[in-house]
């Protein structure tokens, strides 16, 4: 069998656009990335605590458009025909050393006396709760924790969250399987499904996933309608070790499990601008197809988690207003609403209620006995797009930001909606939690970054100093306590900025000493409390009745949007262009920021030395 010659190599798109112009380019090419070392006063940060200096530039390969796909020529920019939905790159960090972890400022033990209203014990909602300890894992064959059978199974420390679905017999039946790491089904390197193109695997891939050092990190990129995955550790870090060409879809989102990564196994799920979803473990190359033509969805996947503390079930947010759990083991069926459905608008459920009218319609329940077939549960929020969610420490809220301007912090657990707000315009792009899970940090369309309180269900204050919309927001840990917060913001204008806020300095805003009437968030330390104390069967929530009658106002669900003059200003510490194309993306480690923009540029920037020192010798000390 006579096997065509692999397709020449160029520098960059440029020079392929070159070879085309000269008639000498083939129709299929393989570009390279190239790794940079700039330098130079305009590649510094300057903040107080230090310099952080670019330490290098790798910029992704951006491969030529398939040849199935209609070129776009000449666009116009008033056009009002739907687009192909698109991405900046984005990426996935992996690390197997404990030491690159972040530090854990979520304080379990606190919040399970402050859940419990002070008595002795734990809330025991679920019997198993605590039946699981991730220190007591012991490891498996091939590098990771050994499993529990069933789409529930979790990797639980105690005091923590139960698992999602903890309590369904139906998401945690015994299978001959039971303790095996499962693997996908199909071989992605000799695939001939239509929805990839081509995988390009490193020679000497093997080799230097062994022989890489346990404390750098893997990166997983997704460039147009290319998926990356990189060794960030290797002097060779501009060499893919494998390369996936997709013909159909680009991918959008993607997300690695830190449950069930090991040496031998990692678990990749993938977000696609068709809908569809491939979980894809690398080290083996295997893959399986989720949501295959849409048959749950068929509306782009915008963002996608693993859920905290499962191996197999991760969370997916569609295009149309819908987030979805999936299992990755599960076959997938043609979704149809469930009839016994609810509607809820905070604790309050009305049976086949109005999705139009409710801020959180349950289609599917993940309590639900239906669950041979994906999806685990069905949630409608909206009728537009959700744009970001984040998981919270504690592992029992999620926080979603949508187009339609709205922040709904859910308890995913019990399916239901504690709080929404709205932005000050526009909608909502991104969103994070601060490492304690008091705060939660929105970017959008308004220019603006804003820190919303949880705990008082309101909002703490407006950080302006973006000149376009914000698209990633990021807390960096290692320059955070109890009290004092580092974060940080990249958006539209090519700008990354620093902010450094403290309790103390935004605990009374101008005019915020007055509360707005129907605020009960000052007599609880934490949602979480708040929560237990709300009644069903209205639209709102009552206080304790423990409380005498003047203190019992009424508290919504729905938060008005705070005056400019009553919302405390933050200004940036830092700001700087950093890049010549839009930044979407932007993750802190010990040792660096890193960004990425909408052309496929990674930047690593090394924190101050002396810094960096002085937190490698608290850290020997400890």
């Amino acid at each position: 069998m006579f096997v065509l010659p692999p397709p020449p190599r160029y520098p960059s798109i440029n020079a392929y656009n070159a070879a085309v112009a000269n008639g000498t380019a083939p129709a299929l090419i393989e570009t390279n990335n190239i790794l940079s070392h700039p330098t130079g006063p305009e590649y510094q940060l300057v903040v107080g605590e230090g310099t952080y200096v670019l330490k290098e530039d790798l910029h992704l390969a951006t491969p030529p458009p398939h040849p199935s796909e209609a070129p776009i020529i000449n666009p116009n920019p008033l056009a009002t025909t739907p687009q192909p939905a698109t991405a900046g790159t984005k990426i996935s960090l992996l690390s197997f050393s404990s030491r690159s972890s972040a530090p854990l400022l979520y304080k379990v033990d606190t919040n399970r006396s402050a859940r419990s209203g002070g008595l002795s014990g734990s809330i025991q909602e679920h019997p198993a709760e605590d039946r699981v300890s991730a220190d007591n894992i012991p490891g498996s064959s091939d590098g990771g924790g050994t499993s529990v059978t069933g789409s529930a199974r979790a990797t639980l420390s105690i005091g923590s969250a139960p698992a999602f679905g903890e309590g369904n017999s139906m998401l945690s039946a015994t299978t001959k399987d039971a303790g095996k790491r499962r693997k996908p089904k199909n071989n992605i390197a000799k695939s001939n499904s239509s929805f990839i193109s081509r995988c390009i695997v490193n020679e000497n891939m093997g080799k230097r996933v062994q022989e890489r050092p346990a404390d750098g990190y893997f990166a997983f990129a997704n460039i147009n309608r290319a998926f990356q995955w990189l060794d960030l550790s290797s002097p060779q870090k501009a060499d893919h070790l494998t390369k996936i060409l997709f013909t159909k879809g680009h991918c959008l989102c993607h997300d690695i499990n830190q449950v069930t990564k090991g040496p031998n196994h990692m678990d990749i799920i993938m977000g696609f601008s068709t809908g569809e979803i491939i979980w894809f473990e690398p080290i083996s190359q295997k893959y399986t197809r989720l949501n295959k033509n849409g048959i749950i969805n068929a509306t782009p996947v915008s963002e996608i988690r693993w859920i905290p503390g499962s191996e197999n079930l991760f969370l997916a947010a569609h295009m149309d207003g819908s987030l979805v759990v999936y299992d990755k083991e599960k076959d997938d069926l043609a979704f149809l609403p469930e009839e016994n459905g609810t509607a809820t608008n905070g604790t309050s459920e009305q049976t086949n209620g109005n999705a139009e009218t409710a801020k959180l319609h349950v289609d599917k329940s993940v309590h639900s006995k239906n669950q041979k077939f994906n999806p685990v549960s069905f949630w409608k929020l909206s009728n537009q797009r959700i744009n970001a969610f984040a998981f919270s420490p504690d592992n029992r809220h999620l926080a979603v930001v949508s187009e339609d301007g709205t922040l709904r912090i859910i308890d995913y657990l019990k399916e239901q909606l504690l709080d929404l707000y709205a932005s000050y315009y526009g909608g909502f792009l991104c969103v994070c939690w601060s490492p304690d899970g008091k705060y939660v940090l929105t970017g959008g369309q308004d220019d603006l970054v804003s820190i919303w309180s949880v705990a008082e269900s309101t909002i703490v204050a407006r950080c302006q100093g973006h000149q376009s919309w914000v698209t990633a927001v990021c807390f960096d840990p290692w320059r955070c306590d109890d009290r004092n917060y580092r974060f940080g913001s990249v958006g539209e204008d090519c700008r990354l900025l620093l902010w450094d806020f403290s309790v103390g300095m935004l605990h009374r805003p101008k005019a915020i000493s007055v509360r707005q009437r129907g605020s009960i968030s000052s007599r609880f330390a934490n949602p979480l409390q708040r929560a237990e104390t709300q009644t069903t069967g209205t639209t709102r929530l009552r206080s304790n009745s423990s409380l005498s009658a003047s203190d019992e106002d009424e508290h919504l669900i729905e938060h008005p949007v705070e005056p400019r003059a009553n919302t405390a200003m933050l200004p940036p510490v830092m700001s700087k262009v950093v890049d010549p194309d839009p930044l979407c993306w932007l993750e802190f480690t010990e040792g660096s920021i890193l960004t990425s923009c909408k052309s496929g540029h990674i930047r690593t920037w090394d924190r101050p030395r002396d810094v960096a020192n002085q937190s490698e010798i608290t850290l020997s000390s400890t």
